[in-house]
């Protein structure tokens, strides 16, 4: 069983930057997409970036441009480059992975199989005006 791992959130003021990094731990899946998303409480979740094994990502309009999801292909570590942090960037960040069925809006697509998919416990961003 995979676990995930993230860290690097914390508080900035708008226009800062932060990086996030998602380490999985077990085993991960061969062919996978790994993904960013985020919530504010009382809101749904929503996709941020998204990226899969062979290294193709997809980004929810809201983030292009200001965000860059990569990995570490040696270690399958997952990173989100976040630029010109904006208040709205506000929420908790959550790393997902599981099997790939696809990318679209920034967001891993589910596969019929969702008990495959493996959720990290978060870590919170906070951009203040």
């Amino acid at each position: 069983q995979v676990l995930l791992v993230e860290s690097g959130g914390g508080s900035v003021q708008a226009g800062g930057s932060l990086r996030l990094s998602c380490t999985p731990v077990g085993y991960t899946y061969k062919t996978y997409c790994m993904g960013w998303f985020r919530q504010v409480k009382g809101k749904e979740r929503e996709g941020v970036a998204a990226i899969d094994s062979d290294g193709s990502t997809d980004y929810a309009d809201s983030v292009k441009g200001r965000f860059t999801i990569s990995k570490d292909n040696g270690r399958t570590i997952m990173y989100l480059q976040m630029n010109n942090l904006k208040p709205e960037d506000t929420a908790m960040y959550y790393c997902s992975t599981t099997p790939w069925h696809g990318m679209r809006g920034g967001s891993c697509r589910s596969g019929p199989d969702r008990s495959l998919e493996v959720w990290g416990q978060g870590t919170l961003v906070n951009v203040s005006s």
